[in-house]
C-alpha cells in the first residue's frame, strides 16, 4: 500500500516518517513550496519539525495531482481547512485515513461526516491518540486508535503503520475515535488554564475527571462506545493533553489563565490550537442534544472574553452539589 500525506506540518510530517520507517516511498504533499524543498533536498521540514531528520524515502510535493499515485491518504490538515482540501484531491475513490481532529465549525460536522458529503466513494478511516508529533518523529513509542467499518480496509492499514515503536491498535468505532479526539482539544485548553492560573495539580485532576466525564456523555449520546472514549483516542488523548505544554491546546489555556487576551494568544500562532475552533461548535451541538458540558461552556465564555478565570472557578465550584 502506498501512502500519501496530505498536510507537512508537524503531525503529518511525523505521520510520513512513521509510514516510512519500513523503507516504503511515502509522498507528502505540503501547503508551502519552500516546505517541500526543504524535505526533498535536506530531508528536514524546517519550518515545522526542524529537529528532526526524515527518511530519505520520504519525498514532498506541492502539486496536489501527484498524489493519484498514492492507494490511501492520511489526511494531516488542521480540521478547519478539510472543506477546501477534500475538493482538491485528484480522485475522490481514494481510502482516507483521517488525522485531523476537530469539528467544522460552520456546520458542526465530524471529519467523517464531511468525507461522506462531499466525497461518498472515499472510504474512511479514523487515526488518534496520544501522540506529541516530535516524539513519534523521533521514534519514541506510541500507540494509537484505528477506527474503520471496513474491517478489511482497517486491517491492511494497521499492518502498514505499524512498527517496532508505533502500535496501532483497531476499532470499527469512528464516531468515537473522532469525537474523542476533538472533544480533548477543548478540555486541555481548561487544563491550560488551571495551570495558567496556578491552581495545582489537584484542580488538573479535576479538570481531566469532570471533562471526561463530559465526553463521555455526549459520545454516547452520538452513538460513540464508551470503552472508545475510555481508551486511547479519548481518556489516552485527554491526559496527554492536558498535561504538557508540547500541547497547542494546552499552552494556549496556560496563556488564558495568566490573564493574557484571547485575540493575542490566538493573532500569534503559526500552528493552529484546534480547540478555540472547536469550542463554540461543540457547545452549540452539545445544547442541541441537551449534553450538560460545563467546561466546555466555560472554555467558550474565556475565548469569548467574557469570563476572567477566578469567575470561571468559581461559576464551577459553586455549581449545585450532585452524585458522581
Amino acid at each position: 500500500m502506498k501512502l500519501g500525506v496530505v498536510g507537512a506540518g508537524a503531525w503529518g510530517t511525523a505521520l510520513a516518517q512513521v509510514a516510512a520507517s519500513g523503507g516504503d516511498d511515502v509522498l507528502i504533499w505540503a501547503f508551502e513550496p519552500d516546505v517541500a524543498m526543504s524535505i526533498n533536498d535536506q530531508h528536514i521540514n524546517n519550518l515545522y519539525l526542524p529537529d528532526h531528520t526524515l527518511s530519505p524515502s520520504v519525498c514532498a510535493t506541492h502539486d496536489m495531482a501527484d498524489l493519484v499515485s498514492c492507494d490511501a491518504l492520511l489526511i494531516a490538515c488542521p480540521a478547519q481547512h478539510l472543506r477546501q482540501i477534500l475538493l482538491q484531491l485528484p480522485d475522490p475513490r481514494t481510502p482516507l485515513i483521517l488525522c485531523a481532529k476537530g469539528i467544522e465549525a460552520s456546520t458542526g460536522l465530524l471529519m467523517s461526516q464531511l468525507v461522506e458529503e462531499l466525497l461518498p466513494e472515499a472510504p474512511i478511516a479514523v487515526l488518534s491518540g496520544p501522540t506529541f508529533a516530535h516524539e513519534v518523529a523521533q521514534g519514541l513509542p506510541a500507540a494509537v486508535t484505528l477506527a474503520c467499518a471496513d474491517a478489511d480496509l482497517g486491517q491492511r492499514i494497521v499492518e502498514r503503520l505499524a512498527g517496532p515503536t508505533f502500535r496501532p491498535y483497531l476499532s470499527d468505532d469512528v464516531i468515537g475515535a473522532e469525537i474523542g479526539g476533538a472533544v480533548k482539544n477543548v478540555l486541555a485548553i481548561a487544563c491550560g488554564v488551571a495551570e495558567g492560573a496556578g491552581l495545582g495539580l489537584n484542580a488538573r485532576a479535576a479538570l481531566i475527571s469532570r471533562g471526561f466525564a463530559e465526553m463521555t456523555r455526549f459520545g454516547l449520546k452520538l452513538g460513540a462506545r464508551a470503552e472508545t472514549l475510555a481508551g486511547l483516542c479519548g481518556l489516552g488523548d485527554l491526559v496527554l493533553t492536558c498535561s504538557s505544554t508540547n500541547s497547542r491546546n494546552f499552552s494556549l489555556g496556560k496563556g488564558l489563565g495568566e490573564g493574557k487576551p484571547p485575540a493575542d494568544l490566538l493573532a500569534n500562532r503559526r500552528t493552529v490550537a484546534e480547540g478555540a475552533f472547536t469550542a463554540p461548535i461543540l457547545r452549540d451541538v452539545a445544547r442541541k442534544y441537551e449534553v450538560d458540558m460545563p467546561l466546555v461552556e466555560g472554555v467558550c465564555m474565556m475565548l469569548e472574553g467574557k469570563l476572567g478565570v477566578s469567575v470561571m472557578v468559581d461559576a464551577l465550584l459553586s455549581r449545585p452539589l450532585r452524585t458522581e
